[in-house]
């Protein structure tokens, strides 16, 4: 597909500079990729935020949804009985009302984030029968988690509009 006569480019963001300590890296790489894949999705078109560009099903929409339900279980111990379905987001919700609910998501997550003053201690939630994971391995999880699906964020939308960058 030649999207030469359509590319639309787009600065990049440079990483952030944060503070020192560990968590203030780490949530500031966390909170960086969040807005990455965010803006991914605010302004695609319809359809073809949901459109499959790839044989797995893999759509712009369906991943911010997935991450939705991914920062949930993460920082605030919802339970997520079928994964596969968090891919799929919902005919009647339209992408600002995906990007709204992801960054509801982020919020409460940072809320909680906010309270938690030591990397290893477990986050403050619980789920009877399961160890909370420590606020470092729930900030570095989301990182990778967050980083792999904006990377296929970045591939989607300039598929869809030869939209580039962060």
């Amino acid at each position: 597909m030649d999207t030469s006569s359509r590319r639309i480019r787009h600065t990049d963001t440079p990483p952030p500079r944060t503070g020192n300590s560990e968590t203030a890296v780490l949530r500031g790489f966390l909170d960086y990729l969040r807005d990455s894949l965010a803006a991914k999705v605010e302004g695609a078109p319809e359809p073809q935020v949901r459109r499959a560009a790839v044989p797995s099903g893999t759509n712009l929409l369906g991943l911010l949804n997935h991450l939705t339900y991914v920062e949930r279980a993460t920082f605030l111990g919802a339970r997520i009985t079928d994964w596969p379905a968090t891919f799929d987001a919902s005919p009647s919700h339209t992408a600002a009302d995906v990007v709204t609910r992801y960054r509801e998501s982020v919020t409460a997550a940072n809320e909680v984030l906010d309270r938690c003053a030591d990397p290893g201690a477990p986050l403050p939630r619980s789920r009877p029968g399961e160890p909370a994971p420590t606020v470092r391995w729930a900030l570095a999880h989301m990182i990778e988690e967050t980083g792999r699906h904006a990377g296929h964020a970045d591939i989607l939308r300039e598929l869809i509009d030869g939209s580039t960058g962060r």
